[in-house]
This record gives structure tokens, C-alpha cells and sequence, in this order.
């Protein structure tokens, strides 16, 4: 036997009324007989007692006999079963797994700290009760092996400054990321009867021994893509006014004079603090 197999055992209500006209019975029938022939029926109905179980809705039993696997138990009832068989209890409910925050390294080599969480549930009752020792724990290592090797195909972030422009990336390909884990998880979780409901990053952070470098990166970064929109917003602005000014004929600029209030729009325009204006109350030549 290779493979789960699926039974549905004898109604434990039906053994329970005979296990109650044994014992209850065999007892009356000794003290108003008195005699201990009536012991055998009791002996008997002790033997029947430890073959009940009761199967709990998305719960199961694994029935083995002297060490032969006979089926498994999936439909929620009370039954009753050979009390010679062992019987394995394997929960087929949904399971949360908030794994610990890994130090793994990203496809460029920096130190990042990541954690993933994981909805999972037993599909396979045999895989999970013979091919793998314990199945709570061989999810806990293979999520951890599958968050390390998802960790190095992915860089944290894009670096376009560097000429790392990645299509995915640890922070922002939230999705794309999240398949890529959930399909490396479930085929590492296949051989111990696992199904992966889902997974997803739940913690992701750069390491501490390069956080500060990597903020004041991302902030200079910032910085810089915020200059480039006020130059551009400022060139447009003075070719607005200069062709205002021209347009309307409010005044005649040479190129000196042209090249004097571009520069002087531009200061005013991309500064960080606010100009000083000085008024001119004079003419164009004083």
C-alpha cells in the first residue's frame, strides 16, 4: 500500500446498543442467575469497548494493524473498528505557520531579514503519517529552505542608478513574489501529503548592519528623482515666461538680459529657502 485509501467502518452506534446488552445485561443476568458463567459476555464486551472512535468534522484516523496500514477514516461519525487496529489522529483543518525572521541574502549579496507565513492542511493522511517522520516539523524546515532560496533569486530592491533595473524585486513585486513561494513551498510539502492554501511574505527588512545605509541611500534617491521634477517644472516655467513676454510685447530682452532672468528664475524657482527679491526702481540700463 503506496497510497491513502478511504474506509468507512461498521456504525459505532449499532456496536454501542450490543456492548450495553453485554455488560448491562450479562450483570443482571449474573446477580439474579449467580452464576459467573455471565463473566465471559462481560470479558467480551470489555474487548469490543476500545474498538469505538469518533471521527471530529475536517479530522481523521490512520488504522494500522500489527503495523500494516488498513485505510483511513475521513467521514466525520462515530464508528467502530477492529480493537486490535492502532489508531493515528491527523487533524485535516487548516493551519497558520509564522515562520522566524531568517537572515538570508538577496540575489546582489546584501544582508536583508525575512519571514514568510503559511496556510497549510493536511491532503494526504499516508504521506503524512509514513513518509515523513514528524510532518509539523519537515514544514517548518522545507518553509524556511524554500524562503532562503526565494530570498537569493530576488533582489530587495531596484537600484536603476547601478543599472539594476529587475522586472521583480522583495519589496515592491508583492504578488509576483508571493506565487513564487507558494509554488516552491508546495512542491518541497508534496512528498508528506501537504497542500499549500497560501503564502506570503510577512516581515521583510534590510539587516541591521546595513539599514542606515541602505535609508540614507533611498533617501538620497529620493532627493535626487524630486530635483529632477523642480528642474524640469522650472525650465518649463521660465520658457513660459519668456515666451509671455514676448508674446505680448511687455518688454524687448536682449540674450544678455534673456540669460540674466533665466538665471535668476532658476535660483528662485529650484532653491531650497526662499529669495530675497531686490527691486530694481531704475531703468533697464541702471
Amino acid at each position: 500500500m503506496k497510497e491513502e485509501k478511504i474506509i468507512v467502518p461498521a456504525n459505532g452506534y449499532l456496536m454501542l446498543l450490543i456492548f450495553c446488552i453485554l455488560f448491562f445485561g450479562s450483570i443482571a443476568a449474573m446477580i439474579a442467575l449467580k452464576t459467573p458463567i455471565f463473566l465471559v459476555t462481560i470479558l467480551i464486551s470489555f474487548f469490543i469497548a476500545p474498538g469505538f472512535i469518533m471521527v471530529q468534522p475536517n479530522g481523521s484516523r490512520v488504522l494500522l494493524l500489527f503495523g500494516k496500514y488498513i485505510g483511513t477514516v475521513k467521514k466525520n461519525g462515530f464508528y467502530w473498528v477492529n480493537p486490535f487496529y492502532t489508531k493515528k489522529k491527523i487533524s485535516l483543518r487548516a493551519r497558520n505557520f509564522d515562520s522566524e525572521r531568517l537572515k538570508v541574502n538577496d540575489k546582489l549579496g546584501n544582508p536583508v531579514m525575512i519571514s514568510t507565513i503559511l496556510v497549510w492542511r493536511v491532503k494526504n493522511t499516508y504521506k503524512a503519517a509514513f513518509d515523513v517522520d514528524i510532518y509539523e516539523n519537515f514544514v517548518r524546515v522545507q518553509t524556511d529552505a524554500a524562503v532562503r532560496k526565494l530570498a537569493s533569486m530576488y533582489p530587495y530592491d531596484n537600484f536603476a542608478d547601478e543599472g539594476m533595473d529587475e522586472d521583480i524585486t522583495l519589496r515592491s513585486s508583492v504578488n509576483e513574489v508571493s506565487t513564487a513561494l507558494e509554488k516552491e513551498i508546495d512542491e518541497r510539502l508534496t512528498i508528506a501529503g501537504i497542500e499549500v492554501l497560501e503564502a506570503r511574505i510577512g516581515y521583510l527588512a534590510y539587516a541591521n548592519e546595513i539599514a542606515n545605509a541602505m535609508l540614507k541611500r533611498q533617501q538620497a534617491t529620493a532627493i535626487v528623482a524630486a530635483r529632477h521634477k523642480i528642474v524640469e517644472g522650472a525650465v518649463s516655467m521660465v520658457e513660459m515666461a519668456l515666451n509671455e513676454l514676448s508674446k505680448k510685447n511687455i518688454v524687448d530682452l536682449d540674450d544678455e538680459r534673456k540669460a540674466a532672468m533665466v538665471s535668476n528664475l532658476m535660483v528662485i524657482l529650484c532653491g531650497d529657502k526662499d529669495a530675497s527679491p531686490v527691486l530694481n526702481t531704475g531703468t533697464l540700463n541702471h
